[in-house]
């Protein structure tokens, strides 16, 4: 994969890790994926396609990338999928410490263990918002509690998990999941008012851990397990939108795209839902070349303190 570009081809006045508020972890992962192959050409897809992006988000009238993105060298330590999962926390949790807005792209769920982990380590009361078609509550599978089917098991146990646009699980799962927190598909599409009792169950602080395959295949056919019955596009942004306007969204990841040679439709739409959701982030941000662009992570602005990590800090 390659590391000498930057972010969608941006300059390097805008890339630069001091300067940046926002930094990018590609996590180049498809280690423990069942059916449909290569999550771990995902990053560089979604890098390429973002590089054929316009930069001026309509809707917010922002460029946001001027806030400054940081693409960071993919993580590539995969000898097992927990060498992996401690490799992506103690990535995030440095990235986290330096006052940074973290991003992840992969890669297989999986990766987003090792993100929530460190999120959930430096920020108190944290809700992990988990996008997706499948439960991914497994305690472990195929010998493993690192595998893509465990994604948000450790989450359930530690975090306010609340799961969005689920329409496929095993049995098992329901033991574990709290249906008072799962917004199902099947309800969802008679609900009109679906994305506001999502937000109410929402704390303060909230990383979002986006699998495409929440997404219908109509307009994301490129996942390693399509679900039919998935989003669409416009009702994703109303939702994520509301989502970054009442809350103080701490960091995201987007996982589980698995290109197409013949079809890179799908690659765009993940680097355009990236690209949303740092504008609907940053929209309120000043853009001043003078500008200090250190991020404060309990407030969500810019030019402020260092953070202040919880009692399970490291």
């Amino acid at each position: 994969m390659r590391t000498s570009k930057n972010y969608a081809g941006i300059n390097d006045e805008y890339a630069q890790l001091e300067k940046s508020k926002v930094v990018l972890i590609p996590v180049p992962y498809d280690g423990t994926s069942t059916w449909g192959k290569g999550a771990d050409k995902g990053p560089e897809a979604f890098l390429e396609a973002s590089e054929n992006m316009e930069l001026y988000d309509i809707e917010t009238d922002t460029e946001v990338y001027k806030q400054g993105i940081h693409l960071t060298d993919p993580l590539t330590e995969f000898s097992s999928p927990e060498a992996m999962v401690k490799k992506v926390h103690k990535t995030t949790k440095e990235y986290i410490k330096r006052n940074k807005f973290v991003t992840l792209v992969g890669g297989e769920h999986s990766i987003s263990i090792g993100s929530i982990r460190a999120f959930n380590e430096c920020f108190d009361d944290l809700t992990v918002l988990h996008i997706d078609a499948h439960a991914d509550l497994r305690e472990s599978y195929e010998g493993t509690p690192y595998n893509h089917a465990c994604a948000v098991y450790e989450a359930s146990q530690n975090t306010n998990l609340v799961q969005v646009g689920i329409r496929s699980m095993d049995s098992i799962e329901t033991t574990i999941m709290d249906v008072e927190k799962t917004f199902f598909a099947h309800e969802m599409v008679d609900d009109d008012y679906w994305i506001d009792k999502v937000v109410e169950l929402l704390g303060e602080n909230v990383f979002i851990t986006f699998d495409l395959d929440a997404l219908d295949p109509s307009i994301m056919p490129s996942t390693g397990t399509p679900e039919p019955g998935g989003l669409l596009w416009y009702e994703t942004l109303d939702l994520l939108k509301q989502v970054f306007e009442e809350k103080n969204v701490v960091g995201f990841d987007i996982v589980e795209l698995c290109p197409n040679s013949q079809d890179k439709s799908s690659d765009f739409l993940a680097a355009k839902l990236y690209y949303k959701m740092l504008s609907f982030k940053f929209k309120d941000e000043a853009v001043d070349d003078e500008y200090d662009n250190t991020y404060d992570v309990n407030t969500g602005s810019g030019n402020s303190s260092l953070p202040k990590f919880n009692d399970e800090d490291e």
